[in-house]
């Protein structure tokens, strides 16, 4: 009987804590999966805002339209290129800028707001910054710096529209790669890299032995939440290149927005956003269970 009410008691006990949390649970279940119902609800009919007459129950149509666009396939294909390179390029320029900003000098403070401005920069800003004063063909940084060598008057926006858009997407997000890794090696305790020094360990021994091991939770934490966030950009593809020429840096966000407010296909586009919504789910399941194995794993051998 005691233990029972033991037991009552601890199960009151635990809801008195969760309840003060659950007005915030509920509201963020509606505004997250309602839309998306709202979503799946529309995929599976036909809705056409150019033919009022369009609407109806029309099952896994829109969907096996979708797999069945060669369009589509392009555009998965742009998005995995704009991801994994601009993830690799800004982890590498990230790392790099880290180990500059974890060493003492004069002026620390001020290189590392110049270097994280970028990335408090509004994406459209960015955008345009680097196709009206940076890729400019005619009046270009880019041209200025490349002129003297006989590399000037490239029209880089549309004749390496892929490569734009990479620089641009590189650009705003380094600094947020560089914060995460310089966390992290602000967090190497002091002491160990003391000992290898002591030992006679260079430095490039040192970073590649003790260093990049223990970043290594960073460095795939930044990878999966740049990950995430790159994998919908818009803004830079939008101001740039509006997805071309032709389709050439097309990715899934601005393939959907084509669908929706170029074509008018509500339908499929919502179909388009479910596939979309589901396989970055599946990619960052993924991802995070890459990311726990190596923690638990790392936590278990300590």
């Amino acid at each position: 009987m005691t233990a029972a009410k033991g037991a009552t008691l601890s199960r009151k006990e635990k809801w008195s804590r969760r309840g003060p949390l659950l007005p915030a649970l509920i509201f963020t279940i509606i505004i997250t999966q309602a839309p998306f119902l709202a979503t799946i609800f529309y995929s599976l009919h036909s809705w056409n805002l150019l033919n009022p007459g369009s609407w109806g129950f029309i099952g896994l149509s829109n969907y096996v339209d979708v797999f069945t666009d060669a369009e589509f396939y392009t555009a998965a294909l742009n998005t995995v290129i704009i991801t994994v390179g601009c993830v690799l390029v800004s982890l590498a320029l990230g790392i790099g800028l880290a180990l500059l900003l974890d060493r003492p000098f004069f002026g620390r403070g001020v290189v590392r707001t110049m270097l994280i401005t970028p990335f408090l920069i509004m994406p459209v800003a960015s955008a345009l910054l680097w196709k009206t004063s940076m890729l400019n063909p005619t009046y270009g940084l880019v041209d200025a710096v490349l002129g003297p060598i006989g590399l000037g008057g490239i029209d880089w926006v549309g004749e390496y529209p892929m490569v734009s858009v990479l620089a641009a997407l590189v650009w705003r997000w380094t600094p947020f790669m560089m914060l995460i890794v310089l966390a992290g090696l602000q967090s190497q305790p002091r002491d160990v890299l003391e000992a290898a020094k002591m030992d006679g360990a260079t430095h490039w021994q040192t970073f590649r032995f003790m260093t990049l091991p223990f970043l290594r939770r960073y460095i795939q934490l930044a990878g999966l939440l740049g990950s995430i966030y790159i994998v919908n950009t818009f803004d830079e593809i939008f101001m740039m290149t509006q997805g071309g020429p032709g389709i050439a840096t097309t990715n899934l966000p601005y393939y959907l927005y084509q669908r929706v407010f170029q074509g008018f296909d509500v339908g499929q586009a919502a179909a388009l956003g479910v596939v979309v919504v589901i396989l970055t789910i599946i990619v960052a399941t993924f991802a995070l269970r890459a990311i726990f194995t190596a923690i638990s794993g790392k936590e278990v051998s300590e």
